[in-house]
């Protein structure tokens, strides 16, 4: 019987052949990942009333992100829980302060092809851009991970988004994902897992691929899965890894899925509007919108791939008058790159202020965004207040959009500024 790779992969877990759509199994989970907001300030006080100890500790990886840098006794609080939970516990994986979890973990070889992974966040599904299936989970059901090492789950349909032919200069994953929940809404993809395949996926970078699984979540889907191949092999060398064959993860010819196809070429730049993802349309509707801040940051927005477009669109070039452009790079390790290239230098140059390589703004912390201003913000979500104040009007759009609107002052096609 063919069988997707969602199905391949939750059948390896579970340690069956072949699993059914719909059918429900017990899985052996590969790694659990949280960090200092969903993890041990939640799951400390519920392991010592069970009198329960972590099944494995070498499979745990913890990611001190949400509150870093620390600027209040809440903040100070939290993230001494996590530090001296981590202490105790003698955890081996704990990255603090390193940046944002869904891209630090990856980075250093944790998840690899043919893994199933839960994470203690919603954007989790970030892991499906490695041919693992990963999945967000509250901290109740991470309780049961953490203690058992196990998690059900119901074998999901398969929803392909196909993108035939090539991305045009200034069009990226983020585009792809916009137009999508623009398309399908948010609830298109019916928790179930969505696998994102074609020759415009297969071209896409491995930081790329990671913005579409990544935002598989606004998609409504519960994993957001691309075949692991060559790219994946040689990024997760890199990061460390141990050597995995991709070869066995893929969908078979023949399993049954659900398929929604798509011409890279013909897709412009897109801008979702306040409050919602789904709000989104090709840049041309909002172009001329004038602008207060630009926010270059988050897991979805500001990988290396990320800053290195924003910079092509404003090297040699200044930020417009009354703007405010912010640029928090998603890792440290990203950080350093965009630095050693140039790329950090010519935002800077810019006009950009840099901000910690943490979660900050697209959480609402550190610096959150003001009363009745209107931002244009890489960020996977818009919804109000999420970013700040409820009267921001935050939109959504690639590092292109978002440095071109920065440049401009108004919201801006990317692809005028590149020509």
């Amino acid at each position: 019987m063919p069988q997707t790779l969602a199905q391949k992969l939750i059948a390896r877990a579970s340690g069956h052949d072949r699993v059914a759509v719909g059918e429900i199994v017990t899985c052996a989970v590969d790694l659990a990942m949280f960090h200092d907001s969903s993890g041990p300030r939640r799951l400390q006080p519920m392991l010592e009333e069970l009198g329960a100890e972590i099944w494995d500790r070498s499979r745990v990886v913890l990611v001190m992100d949400h509150y870093v840098p620390e600027r209040d006794e809440d903040s100070r609080s939290i993230v001494r829980i996590a530090r001296e939970w981590a202490r105790d516990q003698q955890l081996p994986h704990v990255y603090d302060s390193q940046g944002i979890c869904h891209v630090v973990v990856p980075q250093h070889g944790h998840i690899r092809p043919g893994m199933l992974c839960v994470g203690g966040d919603s954007h989790s599904p970030t892991g499906g851009a490695f041919g693992a299936y990963m999945f967000g989970v509250g901290s109740t059901e991470m309780l049961g991970v953490v203690v058992t090492g196990e998690i059900w789950l119901r074998v999901p349909e398969t929803i392909q988004m196909w993108w035939d032919g090539a991305l045009p200069a200034g069009v990226t994953a983020k585009d792809m994902m916009l137009h999508m929940i623009g398309r399908f809404g948010m609830n298109g993809g019916r928790y179930q897992a969505v696998e994102f395949c074609g020759p415009a996926v297969t071209a896409l970078s491995m930081q790329e691929r990671m913005t579409l699984s990544n935002m598989s979540a606004e998609l409504g889907a519960q994993a957001g899965l691309i075949a692991p191949d060559a790219t994946t092999s040689a990024f997760l060398a890199e990061a460390g890894a141990p050597p995995v064959d991709p070869a066995p993860w893929f969908t078979d010819a023949g399993a049954e899925f659900t398929r929604h196809q798509f011409d890279a070429a013909a897709l412009e730049p897109q801008v979702a509007a306040p409050h919602s993802p789904a709000n989104a349309h090709g840049v041309g509707r909002f172009a001329g919108t004038p602008i207060d801040v630009a926010y270059i940051g988050a897991c979805t927005g500001a990988k290396l791939d990320d800053l290195r477009a924003a910079a092509q669109v404003l090297r040699g070039r200044k930020v417009a008058a009354g703007v405010r452009l912010i640029v928090a790079p998603a890792s440290l390790r990203d950080q350093d790159r965009a630095r050693e290239e140039g790329v950090l230098q010519a935002l800077m140059d810019a006009g950009a202020e840099l901000f910690p390589t943490a979660c900050g703004a697209c959480a609402g912390y550190g610096d959150p965004m003001g009363d009745d201003i209107t931002v244009i913000s890489t960020t996977a979500r818009n919804f109000k207040g999420r970013m700040g104040s409820a009267t921001a009007q935050v939109y959504l759009g690639s590092p292109y959009t978002v440095a071109a609107a920065a440049l401009r002052g108004r919201v801006t096609d990317p692809r005028e500024v590149l020509a």
